[in-house]
């Protein structure tokens, strides 16, 4: 199960440089094909100019669960557009970037776009991917295919998790560990849940890997204070709703967020 390699991944480079610059990593969530199939590929590009360091590409998925509305509502949208994970994978090309992208999906998905989905996201450009609906342990042999694919097997931690499953995920993750911030889905909140700091000192005590804070981060002013106790700030549904508006929206939220970890 575990999610190792022989030589550094370009989400370990990035983390490693983010370290020796004193910085924490943004991270934006942006689902593949929403607004639309070309603003999607714009949305990406200057997402990478605005600063971001790693962007995780949601593959549109008719029933996910883990996703709040904003989030929803995308996916439907980019599947209107005839978005598959094939697809996705075409715009992950089209765009070009030179900052790692982790592809993020439910299994279904992947599954059904054939054994060689991994070598083919590989080929794409993808660094990192994660599986919302898979915990460690609910199937190894699976877990293995995807931990020798070559991609780092981003992992996801609750609030709620005990320290010792906290260490069994950090030892069968790769690239960074996703601290989910508070419970429930995906989605924008007013503030930080107040029980964050003790969360990110729990995991940090049970893995070395780079803790990325995500779930309801949607401001400026939240994102600094999650990167003033993690290594890397997710935002998602903030990006998402932004996007919805336009390509221009998203990544003026993009270098605002980004100005405020760095200030």
């Amino acid at each position: 199960m575990t999610a190792t390699s022989a030589t550094p991944s370009s989400i370990d480079a990035r983390f490693s440089q983010l370290r020796a610059e004193g910085r924490r990593a943004l991270v934006a969530y942006v689902t593949a094909g929403h607004p639309d199939p070309v603003a999607s590929v714009a949305l990406m590009r200057g997402l990478e100019a605005a600063g971001v360091d790693i962007i995780e590409v949601g593959v549109p998925f008719s029933d996910p669960l883990a996703d709040g509305p904003v989030i929803q509502r995308s996916s439907q949208i980019a599947i209107e557009h005839g978005i598959s994970l094939a697809r996705a994978l075409e715009l992950i090309t089209e765009a070009t970037l030179q900052i790692p992208i982790v592809l993020f999906s439910y299994l279904n998905p992947i599954m059904a776009a054939g054994p060689d989905v991994l070598k083919r996201a590989r080929a794409a450009g993808v660094a990192g991917i994660l599986v919302t609906d898979m915990p460690v342990g609910s199937d190894p042999m699976r877990e293995a295919w995807f931990g020798e694919s070559g991609l780092d097997f981003i992992r996801l931690v609750a609030p709620t998790t005990p320290a010792e499953r906290m260490a069994e995920i950090g030892r069968h993750g790769a690239g960074f560990v996703y601290l989910v911030s508070r419970l429930g889905v995906t989605g924008e909140s007013d503030a930080l849940a107040a029980d964050l700091p003790e969360s990110v000192a729990r995991l940090r005590a049970a893995t070395s890997l780079p803790i990325c804070i995500g779930f309801g981060i949607s401001t400026p002013e939240q994102a600094r204070a999650a990167a003033q106790l993690g290594d890397g700030v997710i935002v998602g549904s903030a990006i998402v709703r932004a996007a919805g508006e336009s390509v221009q929206s998203a990544v003026a939220l993009a270098a605002s967020l980004r100005a405020a970890m760095d200030a």
